[in-house]
């Protein structure tokens, strides 16, 4: 009796496993991998990266970092700082490339302010096109194993000519915020693939009603593999993969106005899901200054008749301000997960099917 007793047990429990999907798709990191135009009028001895909602345990690689997937002489800077911070009302880390700031100015690195218009991954001793001490970008970038809730670039500037004292003055490269949504599975069938979107947004005005504005180009590839930090440099085949693609947009006007929310906004890929078979999406971001006609009074962007805000004339768009390759490594396929009460009557069958083995051999040697 007692043995069938505890076959019937297992047998129950075995025969409830009935699992169930969990979100069908989860975040496990996104990377950026960016050229950019120091384009603020003064010089640059540094360049800050603020990765807010996240830890230093959460960087898993940075462009030019010691001991990472690039060498510290990829760029003028060397090995940027990973520190973490806490204002009280948010967190994050500062991923900071800094000029070292205790000798005298004469020889304090530097990134010149200017114009450089060579679209391309090429602001870095591995960019092939002369980089040098006068070339005024430089090429910075962060991989995580995390999704930073905002991503905030700057240039650390001169406070005054040959100051010590350095200041954060906006870079108008931009970073996208990702966002990943299951989508619920019909009866009886798995849970289908993701929406994975990206979005970007314009800086915010300052002592104006409106912001700088800035045009953008996006391409976008699905990829069946993840990719790390140092796959999001020119020529790698990852990017030329998104480079082949037809623009997602073509062009887009960005500009943010003062005590309104959705504007300066673009973001791509929420209206569809990802394909079956992709386990992360890359999106290439060239920006551009706005060169058209501002309002005097507004700074608002105006266009000639026939032209707009996705339809640029042919004097509106500026020199170079910088390349952002974007990616989010996400796992696609949905993960079976028992409820808790499976659990716990799997572990009731495991130990019936335990308590049946023990039986047996016991059963076995009084016969023996």
């Amino acid at each position: 009796m007692s043995v069938k007793l505890i076959s019937a047990i297992a047998g129950a429990g075995l025969l409830s496993l009935s699992p169930t999907l969990a979100s069908a798709a989860s975040i496990f990191g996104s990377l950026g991998n960016f050229d950019a135009v120091n384009d603020t009028g003064s010089v640059a001895h540094g360049f800050e990266i603020d990765l807010e909602g996240t830890h230093d345990i959460n960087v898993t690689d940075t462009f030019g970092g010691a001991g990472r997937g690039f060498p510290t002489t990829v760029e003028r800077y060397g090995s940027p700082t990973i520190t973490n911070y806490n204002n009280g009302t948010t967190f994050g880390v500062k991923v900071v490339y800094l000029a070292d700031l205790t000798g005298a100015s004469s020889g304090w690195v530097g990134t010149p302010t200017g114009v450089y218009n060579t679209p391309g991954e090429s602001c870095w001793t591995g960019g092939n096109s002369g980089y040098g001490p006068g070339t005024p970008c430089d090429h910075f970038g962060v991989g995580l194993n995390a999704n930073p809730t905002k991503t905030t670039y700057s240039w650390l500037v001169e406070s005054t000519p040959g100051s010590s004292t350095l200041l954060n003055a906006t870079s108008n490269v931009l970073a996208p915020t990702w966002t990943v949504t299951p989508q619920p599975p019909a009866p009886g069938n798995p849970a289908p693939p993701p929406i994975v979107a990206a979005k970007i947004e314009a800086p915010d005005p300052v002592g104006m009603d409106f912001g700088e504005a800035l045009w953008v180009k996006v391409t976008t590839t699905e990829l069946d593999h993840a990719i790390g930090l140092d796959n999001l440099v020119g020529n790698d085949p990852n990017v030329l993969a998104a480079e082949a693609k037809p623009p997602e947009v073509e062009w887009q006007l960005l500009q943010k106005e003062a005590g309104n929310p959705a504007s300066g906004l673009l973001e791509n890929g929420d209206a569809a899901a990802v394909g079956a078979a992709a386990e992360a999406v890359l999106r290439r971001y060239e920006f551009y200054k706005f060169d058209g006609t501002y309002d005097p009074d507004t700074h608002e962007a105006l266009f000639a008749p026939g032209f707009g805000d996705s339809n640029p004339g042919p004097d509106d768009v500026g020199n170079y301000i910088g390349a952002q390759n974007a990616a989010l490594n996400f796992i696609g396929a949905p993960v079976a997960v028992p409820e808790p009460a499976t659990w716990a009557m799997m572990l009731i069958g495991l130990g019936g099917i335990g308590a049946l083995a023990r039986a047996r051999r016991r059963q076995a040697a009084i016969l023996a």
